[in-house]
């Protein structure tokens, strides 16, 4: 009992419906001056918004915003949770509620998305769960929810005061399971924020206080509380001043890379809104003491006691497999009702249990073999493999009850920001939405869609349209819903930025920092701003971004990244985005770390090689397009964005690769065929360039010719196979090759000649055939598919030859020398 000495220390587990009912027990029976619950404390001012008429489940979201940091955590409440119920009861009874913990912005709650997590450090950890593990195991029960229900919810429904021997079971459990261990430095940082509150409360000595907070903290809170030194909170015209709440004391003014593109410091965004929460969401928590599994049972343990909770469950299950057409006869359900029974009398248990019904649902309705465990013997998702019918029973116990707000509650600006978007441009959650990206209108109405993409709103669905922003597709078709939960997305949302502009740049940057220098989710998060209009973004960024790319291993990954973005960077004016900062960035980075990688002399794997030469083409490009206005320059200085990239570094680097004997051919041939098709036209290059071409292929062995020849030809086809001499090179080179070679040598060079297009294979054939005095001949005489296959036609001559030689090492010269038959 609390005294003028000593507060009432209630240690729960979160979402427990039996320390929701001690909680509201003790509470009414104490009648305390103060109730302190563990919760944000800068909501305290607000505090008045959590008894507006809402529907349970509902969440306080507190976050906080500033350049690259985003920030946010949820402390929700259910109508079974101890925290709500001491919320409740207090303003019942008259008692000054508050909560005492740090904001869910804070520090220490960086790696927790909910704050009710109550993770102990690493070691901390494995000594709770070890503790856990052998009391189960005297106790012979499988599962630490199974353990908690045992000890704990296995009471009355009916309580009319304070179970004492219950307070008495969870205070030796707890005091066990912290046993000495002092906490994560994160805890300790919040456990000295309750404390001071605790000391604070005890010193006005105007009444009992009672503690409510998680079972992890109580111990250590039973005696912080009398260390805390409560003169040093200052006085006030009405006594001792409340425990200062911690400020984010977050300072980017200093660095001017975090600035926008624009110059402007980032805007620090922090606070706390009320969202709806979702039993689905609840459901999904993980963590010691994060709270109950399965929140839709446990609330029907609430409203009706454990025994009518089962019946209740079992019925939903029923109707739920027979709506899924699962197995789900009346006679199976049956035998799960006597099961659990039968289960519950001998694990001791006054009515069966969550784990007594879920074990004689597995026991009665799976009928083949487990390839996984049961879902209630573990904690975190649901295993791949369950069997299906588990999956339904523990989707039917989770709940899909949402919360909804009372009207009026205060809402982050973005909500209408969003609002009046949708109203200006005259879109509607409404169902389908067909557009043309082609009209202004219908562009711009694309655009807030993408950014509602961006922030992941739900109901906002695109089904069809261009999955790039530069494939010249014109169409869009939009399916928009308003489901539940699409309003507590929009505030948490709010923690991007109060504006939808804002906000989905926001995200854009938290996106395109999140793929760490990897090309291809970085390409696609640039390919999003696109689509989303967002082409300033913050200088950080672009230093993060350079950066990043710079660690990329793999050449081939940069390729098709390079190409959509520079697509973009040259033709993007439709999508106001060409010439980017962003996007320049990106490039010059990717450009300077594909060049870093093209240099050593690496082997190319077949699998990788159709991305390896695309990527020698976007450089191509890029290099092309700087020397065009390099030229340009000459003749007028060009206005506008430029790269700052370095051609002449490009050319060199192909040079050596074209010129290094160890690197693979296919790169050697690329190389080549870059410089080709970069040296057309400016100052006589292309006749070096073939000679060398030449040379290349003639000095590699056979079976590799092919692998260089593709290389050329990918990279610079519409020039070479218009060169009479390159032709007649290329024509001498294969017939000088002996039957041998040339079995080695064809299916390479099959491949590269798959890259021309049909009219320049024709045109192909035709020089060909112009060279052997066959141009009376159709190119259909060079181009016709053969009845059989070039290559086993080659292969059978080969072996023809072998025969022939063999015969002749026997002396059957007159035999091997007879006109093979036809």
């Amino acid at each position: 009992m609390a005294s003028a000495r000593a507060p009432v220390v209630i240690g729960v587990r979160h979402h427990s419906p039996a320390c929701a009912r001690l909680v509201a027990a003790r509470i009414r029976a104490l009648r305390p001056r103060h109730v302190l619950i563990e919760g944000p404390a800068d909501f305290n001012p607000r505090i008045d918004e959590l008894h507006l008429p809402h529907r349970l489940p509902l969440a306080i979201y507190s976050y906080l915003s500033h350049g690259p940091l985003h920030r946010g955590s949820w402390s929700p409440f259910a109508e079974h949770s101890p925290e709500w119920q001491a919320l409740s009861v207090a303003r019942e009874i008259g008692a000054q509620a508050r909560f005492i913990d740090l904001p869910a912005w804070h520090e220490a709650f960086a790696e927790l998305p909910n704050r009710y997590a109550d993770e102990a450090d690493a070691q901390a950890h494995d000594r709770a769960e070890a503790y856990e593990d052998e009391l189960s195991r005297r106790l012979s029960i499988d599962g630490r929810d199974a353990l908690w229900d045992h000890l704990f919810e296995d009471a009355p429904h009916d309580l009319d005061g304070p179970d004492e021997a219950l307070a008495q079971r969870l205070h030796t459990y707890f005091e066990h399971l912290r046993h000495d261990d002092p906490g994560s430095p994160g805890n300790a940082a919040r456990e000295d924020m309750m404390a001071r509150w605790i000391a604070w409360a005890m010193a006005r000595g105007d009444g009992p206080v009672l503690v409510v907070c998680g079972g992890y903290h109580a111990p250590a809170l039973t005696r912080l509380w009398r260390e805390v030194d409560v003169e040093s909170f200052g006085r006030d015209s009405e006594g001792l001043r409340c425990p200062a709440t911690p400020v984010p004391e977050v300072d980017f003014a200093g660095d001017p890379q975090d600035r926008s593109a624009s110059g402007q410091v980032p805007a620090l965004r922090y606070g706390s809104f009320l969202v709806p929460y979702g039993f689905k969401r609840l459901d999904a928590f993980t963590g010691y003491a994060s709270g109950m599994s399965s929140p839709a049972f446990y609330q029907w343990v609430w409203e009706s006691g454990m025994a009518q909770a089962g019946l209740r469950m079992l019925q939903r299950v029923l109707a739920r497999l027979r709506g899924k057409h699962l197995p789900a006869s009346t006679a199976d359900f049956v035998a799960v009702h006597t099961h659990a029974q039968a289960l519950a009398r001998l694990r001791g248990h006054a009515h069966p249990l969550r784990s007594d019904w879920l074990d004689a649902i597995a026991g009665a309705l799976v009928k083949d073999a487990l390839d996984a465990p049961l879902p209630w013997s573990y904690r975190g998702p649901i295993r791949a493999g369950t069997d299906p019918v588990l999956m339904q029973v523990m989707d039917v116990i989770a709940g899909d009850a949402v919360g909804m707000l009372a009207s009026g509650t205060p809402q982050p600006p973005l909500l209408a920001s969003v609002q009046a978007e949708l109203s200006a441009h005259g879109l509607a959650f409404d169902g389908e939405r067909r557009l043309d990206l082609l009209d202004r209108a219908d562009r711009a109405r694309s655009r807030v869609l993408h950014r509602l993409l961006l922030l992941q709103i739900p109901g906002i669905e695109r089904r069809q349209g261009p999955r790039l922003s530069m494939s010249g597709e014109r169409r869009e078709l939009w399916q928009l819903r308003a489901p539940l939960e699409q309003h507590a997305a929009l505030i948490e949302a709010g923690a991007y930025g109060a504006t939808l502009l804002d906000a989905a740049r926001a995200r854009l940057e938290e996106r395109l920092r999140a793929a760490q220098g990897r090309v291809e989710p970085l390409a696609q998060a640039l390919d999003a701003a696109a689509f989303a209009g967002l082409a300033e973004v913050s200088d950080g960024l672009l230093r993060d971004l350079r950066a990043a790319i710079a660690a990329e291993p793999r050449l081939e990954a940069i390729g098709s990244a390079l190409a959509s973005i520079h697509a973009l960077w040259r033709h993007g004016d439709l999508l106001d985005i060409s010439g980017a900062p962003v996007l320049a960035a990106t490039i010059e980075a990717g450009f300077d770390r594909a060049l870093w990688l093209l240099e050593p002399a690496a082997s190319i794997a077949a699998a990788d090689a159709g991305q390896y030469l695309r990527t020698i083409a976007v450089l191509r490009d890029i290099v092309r397009d700087a020397l065009a206005d390099a030229d340009a320059d000459t003749d007028a200085p060009k206005s506008g964005p430029r790269l700052a990239i370095e051609p002449v570094r490009a050319l060199a680097v192909l040079r050596r690769k074209a010129l290094d004997p160890q690197a693979d051919p296919l790169g050697r041939g690329a190389a080549l065929g870059a410089l080709f098709d970069l040296h057309a036209g400016r100052g006589g290059q292309e006749t070096d360039d073939i000679a060398q071409a030449l040379h290349l292929l003639g000095a590699l062995a056979p079976a590799r010719l092919g692998d260089a020849l593709t290389g050329l030809v990918s990279l610079a086809r519409e020039r070479l196979t218009q060169e009479r001499e390159f032709v007649s090179g290329l024509d001498r080179l294969v017939a000088a090759l002996d039957d041998a070679d040339f079995v080695l040598a064809l299916p390479a060079m099959r491949g590269a000649f798959a890259w021309l297009p049909p009219r320049e294979r024709g045109e192909l054939a035709h020089s060909v055939l112009r060279l052997h005095g066959a141009d009376h001949l159709s190119q259909r005489a060079l181009t016709a598919t053969l009845a059989a296959d070039p290559a086993q036609v080659a292969a059978a001559a080969r072996i023809e030859a072998q025969v022939l030689q063999r015969l002749r090492d026997w002396g059957l010269d007159a035999v091997a020398d007879e006109e093979p038959a036809q």
